[in-house]
């Protein structure tokens, strides 16, 4: 079963991420906190950890999972194209995704080869739009729904 493993936002554009164990998600704010949370399609970032697993063994290196600056990180799911509108179920919260989250220059300064190593299959991730306002924690369960 899926689970939800990670939770993560940023308080000011270009700033660390902050890590957390319970958040609350709502339809304004997107991960409560997060500076990039307001309402769209891009309002809360979902990576694989297998994907992201994936990327890092192409570089041959570990890195935390919070280099990417996504928001949550999903254990048990890959994202992929066919995705596309799909309702994703984390706990009680329900996001829509939108598409897909872009590597960009802030990989490659992160690390060298990043960028290139989260292009393939979606391995950057997905962007979310928040249907419902819920309290999330590390270990909800997390569902994939057409």
């Amino acid at each position: 079963m899926a689970s939800l493993q990670g939770i993560s936002y940023k308080v000011v554009k270009g700033g660390p991420m902050l890590e957390t164990s319970a958040a609350l998600v709502t339809t304004s704010t997107g991960v409560a906190q997060d500076v990039f949370g307001k309402p769209g399609k891009r309002q809360v970032t979902l990576l694989s950890a297998q994907q992201w697993l994936a990327a890092c063994e192409a570089l041959d290196t570990e890195l935390p999972w919070t280099t990417r600056r996504a928001n949550l990180l999903i254990d048990g799911i890959s994202f992929s194209e066919k995705d596309l509108g799909k309702v994703i179920h984390v706990g009680a919260l329900q996001l829509e995704i939108t598409g897909e989250t872009d590597p960009c220059k802030k990989m490659e300064m992160a690390y060298a080869g990043l960028e290139a190593a989260l292009r393939p299959d979606w391995r950057g991730g997905v962007t979310c739009r928040v249907l419902n306002d819920a309290e999330i924690s590390i270990g909800d369960s997390v569902q994939l729904a057409d």
